[in-house]
């Protein structure tokens, strides 16, 4: 793309931030249709929002936008909406199918400290997922931009340690951007193509995972437990791969089950259905080309 499409691209997928949308700590876009230069008519742009204080973020955007909620939770509340998203879901709200000028957008709403807390740690490996692959970042933070490198980072080691001995490049940032889909249902019965590497190597790229997952090769389990590891040492790469494997495939699950039935319970069945045909249709049409 052209330095002068770019901007142009850039001010367009800002747009809703300055017409439409209270003010966010934090904003990108992300999804696939990043990827396409002229996306068509029925693609939706995707966001995620960064505000300090959810409660009072959606106070005010009830007031500008409340046909951008359903309308049970737009009677239920900002209080109801904080909750759902909190106790329910992974921290997140999202509103989708939302119409602006020719376009239809979804932005998901996070609390920063909570954005902050699963970039760094995987704790929830939903948002710090999202975050591994190309966005475009539209309001920028020094704090998240900074605790990303280490989540960049963190997921480069994890790659390294599920790719076999000889890889390219390509492979590598395939890999990376499909640690985030380790716990879809398609991906459970993957061929297992690890070879062993040296255990120095091993270890040194295991250090480098979130403490979260590194505890799972102690048998620390329980969710309350917050103490930080002593540095595990591994005996092989397929243990460690197979550790990763384990922690990231669960905490997709949980998080992405945890989401859809916040999401269904926020949008109603029938935004919901709406929502989930058309993930489905998009994975047809991606086996069918």
């Amino acid at each position: 793309m052209r330095p002068a499409e770019e901007v142009a691209r850039a001010a367009a997928l800002a747009g809703p931030l300055g017409e439409l949308l209270p003010p966010v700590d934090f904003c990108c876009a992300y999804g696939s249709t990043l990827l396409h230069a002229r996306p068509d008519a029925s693609s939706m742009v995707d966001y995620i929002l960064g505000v300090p204080d959810p409660l009072q973020w959606h106070s005010e955007n009830l007031e500008r936008n409340p046909d951008h909620y359903s309308g049970w939770m737009a009677r239920l509340g900002p209080g109801a909406i904080t909750r759902l998203a909190d106790n329910i879901g992974v921290g997140v709200y999202f509103n989708p199918f939302v119409e602006w000028r020719d376009k239809r957008i979804k932005y998901g709403v996070v609390r920063m400290k909570d954005l902050a807390m699963d970039v760094l740690t995987w704790d929830r490996f939903y948002l710090s997922g999202r975050l591994q692959k190309p966005v475009h970042v539209l309001v920028d933070n020094w704090d998240i931009r900074k605790i990303n490198t280490i989540n960049l980072k963190m997921a480069t080691s994890a790659s390294l340690l599920l790719l076999p001995a000889e890889f390219t490049e390509y492979d590598l940032y395939a890999q990376i951007c499909s640690l985030s889909y380790m716990g879809d249902l398609r991906m459970l019965f993957a061929e297992d193509k690890n070879k062993d590497c040296g255990a120095s190597a091993t270890n040194e790229l295991f250090s480098y995972l979130p403490w979260t997952i590194q505890r799972r090769l102690q048998g620390r389990f329980a969710s309350n437990c917050k103490e930080m590891p002593t540095r595990a040492s591994v005996s092989s790469k397929d243990v460690a791969a197979t550790c990763v494997r384990k922690a990231l495939r669960r905490r997709v699950m949980v998080s992405s089950a945890r989401q859809a039935m916040s999401g269904l319970l926020a949008s109603g069945g029938a935004v919901a259905a709406r929502y989930l045909g058309k993930k489905i249709s998009k994975a047809w049409k991606s086996r069918t080309v």
